[in-house]
């Protein structure tokens, strides 16, 4: 298990005793500490920018630098402080933020936060936080993004048979298939389709084509097995070999295990997947806010000594 970023504090102290150190080495050596495994050190946050365990060890540092136990003495460098040596010797220390409210440095920069109040008042409650602020920003944008696909789905389902074919299709035009042909994604909604409700041409001039399924369900309805046969069929009618099933429910297991026995080549995306595809590709949403998230460059403030 990956540890917060209060338990990381004294680790990141530890870990400069002797002599400054680079940051990212340290990771190194608190991974190693805590004997995190291979999954666990390549975990990323939501951003997939950062893993989670490089994130807390920066934060735990930023956090005991705003304290004044260390400094940074060059980009991506830090030592110990006076102070941070002190707190380092004594075991009896919990290292953690409601010890580092006592610095008047660290009450100030408390005090420059948006919402200190609010976050001041959990963090020295609660002094087994997990969570990073930006594990925090992207829990709430996780959030966000979980509503929108409820909201999405919601919308889907209330829509007619044609509406949703032909948002699928959308869909797979704003995915980039079809290239750049106006005509390369239709719906078809229409008696003799054979089963197929919408056609993707992957090539200006639609001689490799993936054909679509669309089923309009309920919550709480799935796909059987029986839809991916016949979907199937009507593939090999059109001697295809690709297809896309969608479906704003669920398949059932027997139906993915059928499938995955079929040789054509059946894609199913279910209702979870529709809904985090539409929101990636802006297909029945779109942008509200854009927040521009940034960080210190370290490298300005260097400055050159001779």
């Amino acid at each position: 298990m990956i540890p917060d970023y209060q338990t990381l504090m004294r680790p990141v102290l530890e870990c400069a005793r002797n002599e400054p150190r680079m940051i990212s080495d340290v990771v190194d050596d608190i991974s190693d500490h805590f004997d995190l495994s291979g999954d666990e050190r390549r975990q990323l946050l939501p951003s997939g920018k950062q893993t989670t365990i490089a994130n807390r060890v920066h934060w735990a540092r930023s956090y005991l630098k705003q304290a004044g136990l260390v400094r940074n003495i060059r980009r991506g460098w830090y030592e110990l402080t006076e102070r941070g040596k002190l707190a380092l010797e004594d075991p009896s220390i919990s290292l953690d933020v409601k010890y580092l409210m006592q610095f008047t440095e660290f009450q100030d920069f408390r005090s420059r936060t948006k919402e200190n109040d609010e976050i001041t008042q959990a963090e020295t409650e609660n002094d087994t936080l997990a969570y990073t602020p930006d594990e925090d920003l992207q829990a709430a944008h996780q959030k966000l993004d979980n509503a929108l696909a409820a909201s999405l789905l919601e919308a889907v389902r209330s829509s007619s048979p044609a509406f949703f074919e032909q948002l699928i299709v959308d869909l797979f035009i704003a995915m980039g298939y079809g290239g750049t042909s106006e005509d390369a994604g239709r719906a078809l909604g229409q008696s003799g389709d054979n089963g197929v409700d919408g056609v993707i041409d992957q090539d200006p001039l639609g001689v490799d084509q993936i054909y679509l399924q669309a089923k309009r369900y309920g919550a709480t309805n799935s796909v059987g097995p029986a839809e991916i046969r016949d979907f199937f069929g009507a593939l090999s009618l059109k001697k295809a070999s690709k297809g896309i099933f969608v479906t704003t429910s669920q398949f059932s297991n027997a139906a993915q295990q059928t499938a995955k026995d079929l040789g054509t080549r059946i894609v199913l995306i279910n209702g979870a997947q529709l809904a985090k595809l539409m929101i990636k590709y802006n297909v029945g949403c779109r942008e509200k806010e854009v927040l521009h998230i940034k960080q210190i460059d370290e490298g300005y403030f260097e400055e050159v000594t001779t």
